[in-house]
C-alpha cells in the first residue's frame, strides 16, 4: 500500500532522527520512492543533507570530547568516540582527493584520516605521532565512503605512550590498516589522580 505524502514525511523524519547517517538512496529504497522525492521531502521539512547532518551530530556530540586537536582539524567526520578507548569517523572521497590519471585516492588522505583519529582518541591536551606502521590494502576511488575505526590497544605510562590500531573500510572491505604509537603528556594514572 502506498503511503500518503504526509505519512511518508512523518516516517522520514522519524527515520532520520533515529539514524542521522542514513543516505537519501537508502531512504528512497526504504520508502519505495525516487531519490528526488526524498530530497524534496527533506527540503520541505527543513532536514539538511547527509553531510550537514553528520557535521551537526559531530559538532554537538564531540566538540567538547576531543582534547588533543580542534574538531575541525580531524580529517573526516567523527561519528563516535570514547576517549582512550575507540573512535569512528567517516570520510567521503571526492574528485579532488584522487589522482586524475587513474581515479585512485591519494594515500595521504587515508593516512590523514587514520592519524588524526588516532590523535583525537587520546584523552590529553597534547598527542603526537611517534611512529606508525601502515598498509594500504586496496585502492579507494572517488565516491567511496571510508569508515575508519581507531581502537586503543595499550598504554605505557612510563614512556607516556598509547598504542592504537586503525582499520579503514569501504563497503565492509578493509582498504587501510595502521598501528600508531602516540606520545601523550600524561599517562592514564596521572589523569585518574587529577580527576579525584
Amino acid at each position: 500500500m502506498k503511503r500518503t505524502k504526509k505519512e511518508r514525511q512523518r516516517l522520514l523524519t522519524e527515520t532520520i532522527e533515529q539514524n542521522p547517517f542514513v543516505t537519501d538512496e537508502q531512504l528512497a529504497s526504504e520508502f519505495g520512492v525516487s531519490v528526488q522525492t526524498i530530497r524534496l521531502d527533506r527540503m520541505e521539512l527543513s532536514i539538511p543533507e547527509l553531510r550537514e547532518r553528520i557535521k551537526d551530530v559531530a559538532a554537538k556530540n564531540y566538540e567538547n570530547e576531543v582534547k588533543a586537536l580542534p574538531i575541525d582539524e580531524v580529517i573526516g567526520e567523527i561519528i563516535d568516540i570514547e576517549l582512550d578507548q575507540r573512535a569512528l569517523s567517516i570520510f567521503d572521497v571526492k574528485e579532488e582527493h584522487v589522482f586524475q590519471r587513474n581515479g585512485i585516492a591519494r594515500g595521504h588522505h587515508l593516512f590523514a584520516q587514520a592519524n588524526s583519529l588516532a590523535v583525537a582518541v587520546i584523552n590529553d591536551e597534547l598527542a603526537l605521532t611517534v611512529k606508525s606502521n601502515v598498509i594500504f590494502v586496496k585502492p579507494v576511488k572517488a565516491g567511496d565512503r571510508v569508515i575508519t575505526k581507531a581502537t586503543v590497544r595499550g598504554q605505557d605510562d612510563q614512556k607516556n605512550r598509547t598504542y592504537i590500531d586503525v582499520v579503514s573500510t569501504v563497503n565492509n572491505e578493509t582498504v587501510f590498516k595502521g598501528e600508531f604509537e602516540m606520545y601523550r603528556t600524561k599517562g592514564l594514572g596521572d589523569q585518574n589522580e587529577n580527576s579525584n
